[in-house]
């Protein structure tokens, strides 16, 4: 395929842990471990999902008002804690050199629930930001984000592939008519359970 849609936490980076630490982080203080417990497994199994949606979710959890100005904090302390922790986290095996090289001259999008300016600054900290022909980030929903890209560059989509690891991800190919594999990992193989389509499990023989 000529064009590659890309997610990037789980795809890119292996930084799900280090997020979903993050996401303990914010009630850790507060609440017992119970809730904390149960906020890291809803950020597992709902992959693709924006911070803002699943901090609104943890705060409904509490009271049944969420303030647009108490998930706005939430969201800005998140932000704090993982810029530099996803930098930091593990490539997924193989996918930095095949990025950089690209070995089949294929055209790279960005695709990511992470917020728009955030995302652009770990691309560029990660020395990225040539790679991709486009960064698309939060609030943008990844749906409308390939909709929109496939439209503004004039795609086929029988010549595009979306490479994911969450239902969102691959909802988002569907809704698109392109192509999707699988990036299977610990997180998701419950999740991806019935899922019978092509995927990898890192980059090194591709």
């Amino acid at each position: 395929m000529p064009n590659i849609f890309w997610d990037f936490d789980g795809v890119i980076k292996d930084s799900l842990d280090v997020k979903a630490e993050a996401f303990a982080a914010l009630f850790s203080e507060s609440q017992n471990t119970e809730f904390v417990n149960r906020v890291r497994e809803h950020h597992f199994l709902h992959g693709g999902v924006s911070r803002t949606q699943k901090i609104r979710t943890y705060l409904g959890w509490l009271t049944e008002e969420v303030c647009e100005k108490s998930v706005d904090l939430y969201c800005q302390k998140f932000s704090q804690l993982v810029i530099q922790e996803v930098i930091q986290s593990d490539w997924v095996d193989g996918v930095e050199s095949y990025l950089k090289s690209n070995p089949y001259k294929q055209t790279f999008y960005l695709v990511s629930a992470t917020p728009q300016k955030e995302l652009e600054k770990i691309i560029a900290l990660l020395k990225l930001d040539t790679v991709f022909r486009s960064i698309v980030g939060a609030p943008e929903p990844k749906n409308k984000s390939i909709k929109k890209t496939i439209l503004d560059y004039k795609l086929n989509p029988l010549d595009c592939l979306m490479i994911g690891d969450s239902l969102v991800d691959y909802e988002a190919a569907i809704n698109n008519n392109i192509s999707f594999i699988l990036r299977r990992h610990k997180h998701n193989a419950d999740i991806f359970n019935n899922y019978s389509g092509p995927y990898i499990k890192d980059f090194l023989k591709l």
